[in-house]
């Protein structure tokens, strides 16, 4: 059988679309690595030919693909006019027991030296269908479309399913992602791997303040991310000293700025040792007292790579809609809480200052231990995990 999924946003590229294409061939044979398929591109169409067993993990695989707008599972038949209309009638036939009533053809020439064009195709392909009374046409507001793509082959297919858009993973360079148990940050990296960046994951564990319920929770979703970006490592630092430390030692209204600035501080060092040229944090601006924009300036400020904040301008109903669209939500949503919620003070500062948030930092003499939580690091890989 032949899967077909319609290229997207790459398709816009100039002189360097080639790379884009090709790495978008790559992405799709290790997602499908083990199975006996055939993956190809022609024309702004990704082609995959497979056996009957392997369609599961061939449609798990499209689902999860960066780069394609689309994607059906095919029909193929010769180039004639007889043979399209049986398919298309076949086709109809399968959308009529699923309990369509009316349908819509349209058809895409792309060999040019067929004798038919796209108009032409429809009209004589869709009259088996409306003859013997199978569906009725409906151009308007149809149950069902039904497609023919006329290229080496003719391919026909019924409404195609939705996929992930943006550029292939690995066109955009690598970013280093905080990632924490909430709802935020995972639908950050989501973002980041759509625009064609392979990331990797940090977690700060507080044990035995912060479960080991809520590590796996934030291990589940590495391993979601995994498989929107091929693969992923998650780093997980042993913060509770850090955060004791700075529990004693800072203001209590800045316990959490200062833990952020810490995280920042070893963020830094992860993403020199990972060559990683930025970090992606689940922030959006005015969600929390940490996320006002003096406070976000003050991160920043502590930050030696760009910091990247797909969600800033997002509130909660738009990021929770991603979230139950990626499948992280329900992990999300699991009642095991992070190190920031459980030592957030009453009343945090709003509207902090770099020189201040300097000052607090360098008084709590807490380099060596950001430092030891860093090297005491373990880590974790995730791989993209194809249905069976």
């Amino acid at each position: 059988m032949t899967y077909l999924a319609k290229v997207g946003e790459l398709t816009l590229k100039g002189s360097n679309i080639r790379e884009f294409e090709r790495q978008l061939v790559i992405n799709a044979r290790e997602c499908l690595k083990g199975h006996n398929v055939d993956v190809r591109l022609h024309a702004g169409r990704l082609y995959i030919d497979c056996a009957d067993n392997a369609a599961a993990a061939v449609e798990f695989a499209l689902s999860h693909l960066i780069g394609i707008t689309g994607w059906a599972k095919t029909t193929t038949c010769e180039k004639n006019i007889e043979a399209i209309s049986n398919a298309v009638y076949e086709e109809a036939v399968r959308a009529g027991k699923r309990g369509a009533k009316t349908f819509k053809l349209e058809a895409r020439r792309e060999d040019k030296d067929f004798p038919l064009d796209s108009y032409g195709i429809c009209c004589e392909a869709a009259g088996r269908t409306v003859n013997e009374g199978i569906l009725a046409v409906d151009v308007h507001h149809p149950d069902v479309k039904i497609n023919v793509e006329v290229r080496d082959k003719c391919f026909v297919f019924s409404d195609a399913i939705k996929a992930c858009r943006g550029l292939p993973v690995g066109c955009s360079g690598k970013g280093l992602l905080m990632l924490s148990g909430g709802l935020d940050s995972p639908v950050a990296g989501y973002r980041m791997i759509r625009r064609g960046m392979k990331i990797e994951c940090v977690y700060y564990h507080s044990y035995p303040y912060t479960s080991e319920e809520a590590q796996k929770k934030v291990e589940d979703l590495a391993a979601n991310l995994a498989n929107y970006g091929l693969d992923t490592y998650l780093n997980v630092i042993p913060f509770t000293d850090v955060q004791m430390r700075i529990k004693e030692k800072a203001p209590e209204n800045w316990t959490t700025l200062m833990l952020r600035v810490c995280m920042m501080k070893t963020a830094n060092i992860l993403a020199e040792r990972i060559n990683a040229q930025c970090i992606i944090t689940g922030e959006s601006l005015g969600q929390v007292a940490s996320q006002t924009m003096a406070n976000l300036s003050v991160t920043e400020h502590f930050a030696e790579y760009p910091v990247f904040r797909p969600l800033v301008g997002m509130d909660k109903e738009e990021i929770i809609a991603t979230a139950k669209e990626i499948g992280t939500y329900d992990t999300s949503i699991l009642p095991y809480e992070d190190c920031c919620v459980l030592f957030s003070p009453k009343h945090p500062v709003l509207r902090a200052a770099a020189e201040e948030a300097e000052h607090i930092y360098a008084s709590m003499d807490i380099d060596a231990l950001v430092k030891e939580a860093f090297e005491k690091r373990s880590i974790k890989h995730f791989t993209f995990q194809a249905a069976e």
